[in-house]
């Protein structure tokens, strides 16, 4: 039997399944088909539009604004192509910026230590993701035990906004979850204590938080201890995000019916011991989405370091737009165009990851039912 042949049965399928579904969600009724035929319609043009702009009439190559100076310009691509490596790495020492691109290797496969699709050996996954790589990328990015220092000054772009972002994401989660237990605490002291913290740092905007923690915070440290710019941006970020993460993990704890709670104490559970196998495990199951969710605006609120002087993706490519070697009217467009792609698919991959591990949860819950 031939290859053709063989598939020809598989093509019917997934052509009459397509069809099944165009009539069910897209042309179910008159009304409905109308609509979708108007939004196809729409999205058809729109798509075309965007073609022509950013390749049809687009510029690549370029030395100058010259090369985007064309009678019907579209993208000016040659722009983003001659900034590429400060969008990048910002004004990082460019002999070291091996050490950068090993920093980002590095994070992709800690990403894949964590979310990746095998099961076992959870332990040794996380302990080498969230223990060892931090310490390798700190290493490499500052410099130091046989690595020429880089000072934080010099880092931006995709850099920092990812330095940021991570850093953010890994102190929030902990700390949040720590906040919501003391939240729902029998101690009347440590609840009021986390009850304020939240409730005050949700109060106020993250530009005035990063205010706070540039210029008050160094303050607040013993004479002779002094953290860089970047250092007190970081803790800011982290304790912003860990007061929206403690109110998405409380309305988990909350969900937990008192029953798991009296099931784990009859077993003789400490309280730690209840929290870590019984409580903890459902109540971050059911709010993933949440989490996801708070994780996302993080990423996309690091443009917001461009205030305290901090040149993250988005601030960097604003910088240069002062080039003057690079000032055409689709500059500015295309520039935003870069920047905007990097954020949405950064944070896309996050809601599929997100969608995906809510996928596993459930049929994960269908298995123990059915068992």
């Amino acid at each position: 039997m031939s290859l053709a042949s063989a598939s020809t049965p598989w093509l019917r399928q997934r052509a009459a399944h397509s069809a099944l579904w165009l009539r069910q969600n897209l042309f179910s009724s008159w009304t409905n088909g109308i609509a979708s035929a108007i939004g196809i319609l729409f999205l058809g043009w729109l798509g075309w539009q965007f073609l022509e702009w950013g390749v049809v009439h687009a510029s690549w190559q370029g030395e100058s604004r010259d090369a985007c100076l064309k009678p019907e310009q579209g993208a000016c691509w040659a722009f983003v192509r001659a900034k590429w490596s400060q969008f990048l790495y910002g004004r990082y020492a460019e002999e070291e910026l091996w050490r950068v691109q090993l920093v980002f290797a590095l994070m992709a496969l800690g990403a894949l230590l964590l979310f990746g699709p095998w099961r076992k050996h959870a332990g040794w996954r996380i302990g080498a993701a969230l223990g060892l790589a931090p310490i390798l990328v700190i290493w490499l990015l500052l410099g130091g035990a046989g690595l020429t220092p880089v000072p934080t000054t010099l880092w931006g772009g995709l850099l920092l906004t990812l330095v940021v972002a991570l850093s953010g994401i890994a102190a929030s989660f902990p700390i949040g979850i720590l906040l919501a237990l003391a939240r729902q605490s029998s101690l009347r002291l440590l609840r009021l204590m986390a009850i304020g913290f939240i409730e005050f740092v949700r109060g106020v905007p993250l530009i005035t938080v990063l205010f706070m923690a540039s210029i008050m915070l160094p303050l607040f440290f013993p004479p002779g201890v002094q953290f860089d710019k970047l250092m007190n941006c970081l803790i800011g970020v982290a304790l912003f995000a860990s007061a929206y993460m403690a109110e998405v993990v409380r309305g988990g704890l909350q969900a937990i019916g008192r029953g798991q709670y009296e099931a784990a104490r009859a077993l003789g559970l400490s309280y730690w011991q209840m929290q870590r196998h019984v409580v903890l495990p459902q109540a971050l199951g059911l709010v993933v989405p949440g989490i996801v969710n708070t994780f996302i605006g993080l990423f996309k609120d690091t443009s917001l370091v461009l205030i305290i002087g901090l040149f993250d993706l988005l601030g960097i490519v604003q910088f240069h737009f002062t080039d003057a070697s690079w000032s055409t009217p689709q500059t500015r467009l295309s520039g935003y165009a870069f920047a905007g792609a990097v954020f949405w698919a950064f944070c896309y991959a996050m809601s599929r990851y997100s969608q995906s591990l809510e996928r596993q949860l459930e049929r994960g819950k269908a298995h123990e039912s059915s068992a």
